[in-house]
């Protein structure tokens, strides 16, 4: 009873959206309460874990994003995106443009969140979208899916870090392993699945739409990547010394405040405001009124993202993916394949990666010390699994739907259809590493 309710969940948010016109975060509290209360949930449980489901994914994302939009207003305006893309067209020519993306979103996805990653890269590929006329979506989703990718399978992010643990597994194996899965999984669903998506000519939203500015009134370089990747910077090198240096002391404290993700983005804001703003001679005042601007233009994706919060909680709360981990806790399956597969269907049920890959470790665990399989790869395939077909209940399509301005539709083929391409294509490298280690 509790699929068919939520199948029928999500094709009423789906029709609330696209055929009523309904507001989407309105539409996420309606379908929310009715998944609730028809899974049993009395209202006082379906409005508290709303409540708690908003909250906690806008708790962790709500500052980055705001902080990410003002530091991508304050890029974009002050030319630095241009001047960026003007180094990148240079160096590597029209033709490998887009590679040259994916590998910078690859570097700085491997220390950064993925909103914060987001976020970042977001002001290049709209001002390479603008400034060469390239369609948007066919250079920043290859983008997407090397944000995507290190999320998903390489420590020191929470996820593959929690897995490492769940299955006793070693991070440097890890994440050597990673790293050779991760490379032709971006390459096959980045710039090879790019090639299908030339036709989706959306613009983007308006919010880094500054035109072009001449060349010699540009920032240099140097500043231009200092305040664009400063948080990167900032978190590599926290996450590098929390690995070489073993016990803390005051050094170690003062590198993991600064590479704390917000203390970072404030820490680059600031920094921005000077570089970009006043050292070129712009008024405080314009400075806050375009920062206030940034964040007025998010203010509804916000909303959206946290509705997708609240959904995801709803359905946790409701057992959705407790009843699924049960149906699949007996099958007689290689344990790759019942981690990636456990990890796959409560993703698509219940939205978050997080969340279906800790449920099926949390299963999958007390068999592979006696499996034979090497704990590494079960973490790449739970991993795998967590990034399958992310939909409607997940806040990351809603964040690629509004900033690339997108229909549910065409969100569904090309978001939702690379995440697949990633999830897909990992385990089946997996299961080919698997006959080497």
């Amino acid at each position: 009873m509790s699929f068919i309710v939520l199948l029928l969940g999500i094709l009423l948010l789906v029709l609330l959206i696209t055929w009523a016109k309904l507001n989407a975060f309105l539409s996420f509290v309606i379908v929310s309460i009715l998944i609730g209360l028809f899974n049993g949930m009395d209202v006082a449980a379906v409005t508290a874990s709303l409540q708690k489901g908003i909250g906690d994914l806008l708790g962790s994302i709500v500052i980055i994003l705001a902080l990410g939009a003002m530091l991508g207003k304050l890029v974009a305006d002050s030319g630095a995106a241009q001047k960026i893309s003007n180094v990148l067209m240079d160096a590597f020519g029209r033709k490998y443009l887009v590679w040259a993306l994916v590998l910078t979103a690859f570097i700085v996805g491997i220390p950064l969140f993925y909103n914060v990653g987001f976020v970042l890269m977001f002001p290049l590929i709209y001002a390479v979208s603008n400034r060469f006329d390239i369609p948007a979506v066919y250079i920043g989703l290859p983008m997407m899916a090397a944000l995507s990718v290190t999320h998903g399978y390489l420590p020191p992010h929470p996820s593959p870090v929690a897995l490492i643990g769940q299955y006793h597994a070693d991070l440097g194996m890890t994440l050597i392993l990673g790293l050779i899965v991760s490379i032709p999984v971006i390459i096959i669903a980045g710039p090879l699945f790019a090639l299908t998506l030339k036709k989706y000519k959306n613009k983007p939203i308006e919010i880094f739409n500054t035109g072009q500015i001449p060349d010699d009134q540009l920032p240099s370089l140097f500043t231009s990547i200092s305040a664009a990747f400063m948080p990167v910077f900032l978190i590599a090198f926290h996450t590098v010394t929390t690995l070489i240096v073993k016990e803390p002391n005051s050094f170690t404290r003062v590198i993991n405040g600064l590479g704390d993700p917000v203390n970072a983005m404030v820490i680059t804001l600031l920094y921005a405001l000077y570089a970009l703003g006043l050292k070129q001679k712009k008024s405080m005042s314009s400075l806050m009124s375009s920062l206030a601007d940034a964040v007025k233009d998010i203010s509804m994706i916000l909303l959206i993202v946290g509705g997708a919060g609240g959904l995801k909680q709803i359905l946790t709360d409701a057992g959705i993916s407790g009843q699924i981990a049960d149906m699949l806790h007996h099958m007689n399956i290689h344990p790759l394949l019942a981690a990636w597969l456990i990890a796959a269907i409560i993703r698509v049920c219940i939205g978050s990666a997080t969340v279906a890959g800790l449920t099926a470790a949390g299963i999958i665990a007390p068999i592979v010390a006696t499996s034979g399989v090497n704990p590494s790869l079960m973490v790449l395939a739970t991993g795998a699994g967590s990034l399958m077909f992310s939909h409607v209940n997940d806040g990351g399509f809603w964040l690629f739907k509004e900033y690339y301005n997108m229909s549910i539709k065409q969100t569904l083929k090309t978001w939702s259809l690379m995440e697949t391409v990633v999830s897909v294509t990992g385990i089946i490298i997996i299961f080919i590493l698997n006959l080497f280690v």
